[in-house]
């Protein structure tokens, strides 16, 4: 009969990606939080009209064109962390949950 040591490199690896797993869960639902937070900006943003019902741009297809244009912005904004609420929202969020955040220790 032969002793061999424990090999709990499986257990520990399996821990590791779960908590992996689950932040990029939350940084993709942080992500996903910013984009609506600043389409929704955008969209009150662009309420405000200063030409009137004068305005030569205004029409259905500039409407379309303008709420695709944010939304696409908002994507990228949120992606790329360039206003940093989704890096902020993330931190709070995992500073709550002791397994999300023992990856970063």
């Amino acid at each position: 009969m032969s002793i061999l040591p424990i090999n709990v490199g499986g257990v520990v690896s399996a821990a590791t990606d779960a908590l992996s797993t689950e932040r990029g869960k939350l940084r993709q639902a942080a992500q996903g939080f910013e984009a609506i937070f600043l389409r929704q900006m955008l969209s009150a943003a662009h309420k405000t009209n200063f030409a009137g019902e004068d305005d030569p741009f205004a029409g259905r297809g500039n409407e379309t064109f303008t709420t695709m244009r944010d939304e696409q912005f908002a994507d990228i904004a949120s992606k790329t962390g360039t206003l940093g609420f989704a890096k902020q929202i993330e931190a709070q969020i995992a500073a709550r949950f002791p397994q999300a955040s023992a990856k970063k220790e």
